[in-house]
């Protein structure tokens, strides 16, 4: 069934969880280190493996990042709470348990604003948001890279015992066709949460954010929720959209064959946009849930909550209306900075003294394009410094746009900064009253036919006498002066 079809006749429920790995220097129970690229099992030490006799101890610092990330989610801090062992087999889990927190998690009852493109606002509540550690890797050796077909499987144990904060909301309802976009604008808004809170580089491509999609449909929004299935582990915007849609479509067209949704797992295939099923779906139960005996209770003082909750940094979201303020930018301009990922480094533009609608120009323009062909990121080919020096020479009257261009070619190439590239090139526009006068004297003197026209009234003969003196000037006329001499001259 199309996509079109199915959001016509069902209605779409999501639920989400978002699994962000945490920036600490190690791993969540021991002194390893927690980077990423290494070596295959480099980062391990025998809490990593699951050894006998190997006995864990809590990263104060992951748990002072999940409370941050608590609090940016509005939730209540748990006064006590504990890590419990959830046990199932799997080659990546040295352990056969992952140490995570059940029925006692740090963070739960939140709620997040979340902004659409065209400015529409949906809340999303947070059930919870719990501490646990991330399983190890496995490489599957020959067929597609998946389990299935592979020839043999090699374990790569560097990620077993990261720190990882879950975050799961409650049923999302009520985002009728909208809701993959939702989805995706969910996770993007966590992903600007983490960085602004600076306890993540989350990287999607690097999995340091991943998320698992549920998704359920119902006849109507009164009836009750249908049979969800999770897609496992989706980590880029746009694969979210996709797979949302996917599931709808999939499980609209099930519904309508007289078929049940089996609760299962699935897997998202970038390659087609399509998902397929992985293994049925454990309930909480099937997990054996027991409290971990060898970690004490974590017990965070109000205090500290509250010196943390003092010293969170502006979030995103008023960030943004802030911003938007105090720049004047339409709802459209912003979106497009937001979108392009530009706003911090506009941001650090106009602290530097460039105005804002100017930095916002040469950032989403000249730059953007420039980064573009050369397949790089915007903020390594110059530097805020360097965009605001740019924009004061424009608006010095030292530069036109032309030359600013070639100046800011000349920067990007390495050649230094704006006012040594505009110096060593003789980029300056002309300020010698002389030399310009007798560059407008000689495009005066050859074209009398537009004089002529001019004093016509058809001022927009001015143009056929701009391009000698531009040439004359080896474009580095001042135009508007230029413009005032030829009126002066020709009305004299």
């Amino acid at each position: 069934m199309k996509y079109e079809d199915a959001i016509k006749k069902y209605d779409p429920v999501l639920g989400i969880e978002v699994h962000v790995e945490l920036g600490t220097a190690t791993k969540m129970f021991d002194a390893a280190p927690n980077s990423f690229g290494v070596g295959a099992n480099e980062n391990v030490t025998p809490v990593s493996l699951g050894l006998p006799g190997a006995l864990p101890v809590v990263n104060e610092t992951a748990v002072e990042y999940a409370i941050k990330i608590g609090l940016a989610l509005g939730c209540d801090i748990a006064e006590s709470c504990r890590f419990a062992r959830k046990n199932y087999f799997y080659p990546d889990l040295a352990k056969n348990f992952q140490t995570s927190q059940y029925d006692e998690p740090i963070a739960f009852d939140g709620s997040l604003e979340v902004e659409l493109e065209d400015g529409e606002l949906i809340t999303v509540d947070i059930e919870r948001a719990h501490m646990e550690e991330d399983a190890g890797k496995n490489t599957h050796v020959g067929g597609s890279g998946r389990i299935h077909g592979a020839e043999y499987s090699l374990v790569d144990y560097n990620r077993a015992g990261v720190p990882l904060v879950e975050i799961v909301t409650r049923p999302i309802t009520g985002t009728g066709e909208r809701a993959p976009e939702v989805a995706a604008a969910y996770v993007r808004t966590l992903r600007d949460i983490f960085r602004a809170l600076g306890v993540s580089e989350a990287r999607m491509e690097q999995g340091n954010v991943r998320a698992d999609i549920n998704v359920s449909l119902r006849e109507s929004p009164d009836a009750p929720l249908g049979t969800r299935t999770e897609t496992k582990n989706v980590n880029s915007f746009r694969s979210i959209e996709r797979a949302v849609r996917y599931e709808i479509a999939r499980q609209a067209t099930v519904l309508e064959a007289g078929e049940q949704v089996l609760q299962e797992t699935r897997h998202f295939h970038e390659e087609t946009g399509e998902t397929s099923s992985g293994r049925v779906k454990s309930d909480s139960d099937d997990y054996r849930y027991f409290p971990e005996p060898d970690l004490v209770p974590v017990e965070p003082s109000r205090d500290w909550v509250e010196q943390l909750r003092a010293d969170l940094p502006e979030l995103p979201a008023a960030k943004r209306r802030r911003l938007l303020e105090a720049w004047g930018f339409s709802e459209l301009e912003m979106r497009d900075v937001i979108n392009a990922g530009l706003l911090d480094v506009i941001e650090e533009t106009v602290a530097a003294g460039a105005e804002p609608a100017a930095a916002r120009k040469w950032w989403t323009g000249e730059i953007a394009r420039a980064a573009k062909q050369e397949d790089a990121e915007v903020t390594t080919l110059v530097t805020a410094a360097h965009v605001a020096e740019l924009a004061g020479l424009v608006k010095a009257g030292k530069l036109n746009d032309k030359l600013a261009r070639k100046a800011l070619a000349g920067v990007i190439d390495g050649k230094g900064s704006p006012t040594e590239v505009m110096e060593a090139e003789g980029l300056e526009i002309v300020q010698d009253d002389g030399a310009l006068e007798a560059a407008v004297d000689d495009a005066i003197a050859a074209n009398p036919d537009v004089v002529e026209k001019i004093k016509g009234g058809k001022m927009q003969a001015i143009g056929a006498l701009m391009g000698p003196i531009m040439k004359a000037t080896r474009g580095q006329a001042d135009a508007g002066k230029a413009r005032e001499m030829i009126m002066a001259k020709i009305n004299s």
